[in-house]
């Protein structure tokens, strides 16, 4: 990670146009890893409404709600589910 942020550093031997385009490069690793990180938890996600929904009609209304709005999806999927899971599960003991 230094090395990403070394681009971004001021440098007083470095003109201006040098250092917005290292600082350009910072935001776009910055982006990347942010995307990639919405990535693999909406994929967490997909699999996980592919494993738990109990009927087949559930799993492609879900499958189909994730996949087209991906992280928004994947949002509504852990509000709507995920509660009702937590709430119908029966008290411990």
């Amino acid at each position: 990670m230094n090395a990403f942020t070394l681009f971004a550093q001021a440098n007083p031997d470095v003109d201006g146009a040098a250092r917005l385009f290292g600082g350009a490069i910072a935001f776009v690793v910055f982006l990347w890893i942010i995307g990639i990180a919405l990535t693999i938890f909406w994929l967490l996600i997909l699999v996980d409404a592919l494993a738990n929904e109990p009927t087949t009609e559930q799993k492609i209304l879900w499958f189909l709600v994730i996949f087209c709005l991906h992280f928004i999806g994947a949002l509504i999927y852990i509000v709507v589910r995920k509660r009702d899971r937590v709430s119908a599960s029966p008290p411990p003991g």
